[in-house]
């Protein structure tokens, strides 16, 4: 029988009571300690735990402060007492929320202490989206499993760590979640471009069975709804219907617009072609650049720099691996190819790039036509000197096709192949401390351990999280699936050191790791204070007092601080976003003034080719006038002729006639 766990099927409270169980807290006498919490999380993990479950199911702290010797007593009612009057409700959704934090899979190791829905075996089940309900908060939504049929029999789903969520949420942290997709879904494809412009993903060409695609497609991340953007062509020269493209990079440009770069085409030109696509008109334009463009190719990267794109290696038209670098000014759109220092990558096509800290281009693995790679090279773009740094961690396994996306300092890479498989595994490199950390595998062949996926960076209620589309691992995918980093996983590694082979790098967040490694310090005494079970004497319990309540000042502290930036930043993103909204009215009132324009030329060329077209016949009626004047004129002399010699001879004839009335005939007047 196959099934399909329900991830959050549980409304509240019954939903904190399940995780409170699961946690250790199991309404028992006992269950108000800590131990068996502490064996599973982090002592402040299982404090905070303690204090939530306690407030949730007793309400504030009345108790007074305990005096006896052992401080886990007094850090768990200090811990208590803190959360001052916070509702039981708010206190239990924090409490399942700092749980999925700690151990995201909770639920689905729960099943001693809930009882789990499950979908029965079906027969004739084709591999579709099935839609159920759930009830959560008192709300129905639609809760999506999916179960792949292979050879039209029903098989156990291929991935245990992607969950389906209801009604689009992505509730789930560090895992893989497939969410419930509507609309019309895009042709399954690999090597495609993607980008994300206002809470759209947009999906353009790629390949498909060997077959260049050239569609553009555009997926809702509110409502997760797929549709087609339909391209307009104007008839102006500017403006081209686009060829099908594999192998390119889709980069969004000025909030509106969507730039194509490269990739592999049936007819290559020689260089390298930049399309531009208009959100507004639904048009595709070539982009003109000058300078000398790179050789056309595919499978390279596209990094922005600032107001620049960074193009690194690739694959030209004649299978040739590439491993140059060029600049694109998008001020300018000027083409600039960069002699650099240092030892670069080898050729390659296919590799991750990604930029830290708006200096340090950073390229990892790739593949030549038969080899895979997993090294990692940074370039110092202000030096243009390439190094080859120490990483620390696991290193992952060499791999090409797969996909990156930056979040902070944190870059996640999905996918890729080996020549044999797909990756299974998704890891996140420090960017500062280069130290590599696995956030989740999945397991069997599914779309995310493909190669030519597309992994983007969005915002979904308020949280990032990471998308990815498409891929090829023997078959052609076009499933959606999205994962929400935790700060777990995107801090995991920040107390690494830093080898010297990137003390550039360290320079630059030297600041922000000193802090790091205080809190850290700080936190490690506290936990290795907290655990002491017997204190001898009362200067310790003091000092124990005294050192909690200076780290809690510090704390205190440096939350605000953050609290003041972040109310800054966000005032300085309501001006900017203000600003924009401005800037975007403008533009719409001068693109209408230029639609007006347009027409305007446009009825005053129709209006000239009218006057040409009267001028010229005006012409034509002239040169007839002129040739109907030169023959009325040879009429008019032929007619003065003919009546000269009529005269004439009238004037000859008019003698005759007398002399015949005299009575001379015409003869003898003739002779005489």
């Amino acid at each position: 029988m196959a099934m399909a766990r329900v991830s959050s099927g549980l409304a509240y409270p019954e939903r904190f009571y399940a995780a409170a169980a699961y946690a250790g807290f199991d309404g028992s006498p006992d269950s108000s300690s800590t131990k068996g919490v502490s064996s599973k999380f982090s002592n402040d993990a299982a404090l905070l735990l303690y204090a939530l479950y306690q407030q949730a199911t007793v309400g504030p702290c009345k108790i007074p402060k305990p005096r006896s010797w052992s401080p886990v007593e007094q850090s768990k009612w200090t811990s208590w007492n803190g959360l001052g009057n916070m509702a039981s409700t708010e206190a239990m959704r924090l409490f399942v929320k700092i749980l999925e934090e700690e151990d995201p899979g909770w639920y689905s190791r729960a099943s001693n202490f809930v009882s789990e829905p499950a979908v029965q075996d079906e027969k004739n089940v084709s591999n579709e989206t099935k839609v159920e309900s759930v009830t959560e908060n008192g709300n129905v939504f639609p809760e999506i499993k999916t179960i792949p049929a292979e050879n039209g029999n029903l098989s156990e789903p291929q991935d245990k760590d992607v969950v389906s969520e209801g009604s689009g949420a992505v509730g789930v942290y560090d895992q893989w979640v497939a969410p419930p997709i509507s609309g019309p879904r895009p042709r399954a494809r690999y090597e495609h471009g993607a980008a994300v412009i206002d809470d759209k993903m947009y999906i353009f060409g790629g390949n498909h069975n060997g077959r260049y695609l050239s569609d553009l497609q555009a997926l809702d991340l509110r409502s997760w709804t797929w549709s087609k953007v339909e391209v307009k062509t104007s008839g102006e020269a500017s403006q081209v219907p686009v060829a099908p493209f594999a192998g390119h990079s889709l980069i969004p440009w000025e909030g509106n617009k969507l730039i194509s770069i490269g990739g592999h085409t049936k007819d290559p030109s020689e260089t390298m072609q930049v399309k531009v696509f208009d959100l507004q008109t639904h048009t595709w334009s070539n982009l003109k650049t000058y300078g000398k463009p790179p050789l056309s190719r595919g499978g390279h990267s596209v990094t922005p720099a600032g107001t620049s794109l960074v193009i690194f290696g690739g694959q030209d038209a004649n299978r040739s691996l590439l491993n140059d670098l060029h600049i694109l000014d998008l001020e300018t759109m000027t083409w600039d190819e960069m002699d650099t220092l240092g030892v670069p990558p080898s050729p390659r096509s296919d590799h991750a790039a990604a930029l830290h800290a708006e200096r340090y281009l950073l390229i990892y693995g790739g593949g030549s036509h038969a080899t895979c790679f997993n090294d990692l090279h940074v370039l110092d773009l202000q030096t243009m000197e390439w190094s080859t740094p120490t990483q620390q961690g696991e290193i992952p396994s060499p791999r090409a096709g797969h996909a990156g996306a930056t979040v902070g300092e944190s870059w996640f890479i999905t996918g890729g192949g080996n020549n044999k498989s797909g990756v299974s595994e998704t890891v996140v490199l420090n960017m500062s401390t280069l130290s590599w950390s696995t956030v989740t595998t999945v397991q069997g062949r599914v779309p995310l351990a493909s190669e030519g996926l597309s992994l983007v960076l969005c915002s979904y209620n308020g949280e990032d999280i990471l998308v990815s589309f498409g891929g090829y691992n023997g078959r052609y995918s076009n499933e959606v699936n999205v994962l929400k980093p935790s700060h777990k996983s995107t801090l995991q590694s920040m107390e690494t050191p830093v080898p010297d082979s990137v003390s550039a790098v360290q320079n630059t967040t030297n600041a922000t790791r000193d802090l790091e490694s205080d809190i850290a310090t700080g936190q490690e005494g506290k936990i290795r204070e907290i655990m002491m079970d017997n204190i001898e004497s009362e200067p310790m319990v003091n000092k124990v007092e005294e050192t909690s309540e200076r780290l809690l000042t510090a704390l205190k502290a440096e939350k605000e601080d953050l609290e003041s930036s972040i109310s800054k930043e966000k005032l300085q993103t309501l001006q900017l976003k203000e600003d924009l909204t401005d800037a975007e009215a403008r533009n719409t009132d001068l693109y209408k003034e230029l639609q007006s324009v347009r027409g305007q030329l446009a009825s005053e060329q129709s209006r000239c080719f009218k006057l040409e077209v009267d001028v010229a016949e005006l012409r034509q009626k002239l040169q007839t006038l002129e040739s109907l004047k030169k023959e009325l004129e040879l009429l008019q002399r032929q007619k003065a002729a003919s009546e000269q010699a009529l005269n004439e001879k009238r004037r000859q004839s008019s003698g005759g006639v007398w002399g015949w009335i005299a009575g001379t005939p015409p003869s003898q007047q003739n002779d005489a």
